[in-house]
């Protein structure tokens, strides 16, 4: 038998020696359960969060109505390239190098055309708020 394989069956043999003995921490006996439970926690939270903080940065220049409808009726679209952005940038030091870079070009980009993004971006706002 391989080291490798040998070595991955202590670990299993390990791991069901110490579930026998001990409780689950969590509000279910049921170690699946309780990851749902706490998935579903922090997706909620990090939901939350993100609304939060949508509407606060818009608050200043938008003022509190229109930056909560801005807020709460973003398109699929937007939505969609977000969750790719964030999955690309979770999962390895170069894709959040890359993701950042790119963050960081359309900022430099933006503020070379600051006239026309701010006119664009005002639109894009006042046209979310109104479809709410």
């Amino acid at each position: 038998m391989s080291k490798r394989r040998e070595e991955l069956r202590r670990k299993v043999a390990r791991g069901q020696a110490r579930a026998r003995g001990e409780a689950v921490p969590g509000l279910s006996p049921n170690p699946a359960a309780n990851l749902i439970m706490a998935n579903a926690i922090v997706r909620t939270g990090s939901i939350l969060l993100r609304r939060a903080v949508d509407k606060r940065m818009l608050r200043g220049r938008y003022g509190k109505d229109t930056a909560e409808a801005a807020a709460e009726n973003q398109g699929l679209g937007s939505t969609l390239t977000a969750l790719a952005l964030s999955k690309v940038a979770a999962r390895s030091s170069t894709g959040a190098v890359v993701v950042g870079g790119g963050m960081l070009a359309k900022a430099l980009y933006d503020r070379r055309q600051a006239k026309k993004a701010r006119a664009k971006g005002d639109a894009q706002i006042l046209e979310d708020a109104a479809d709410a």
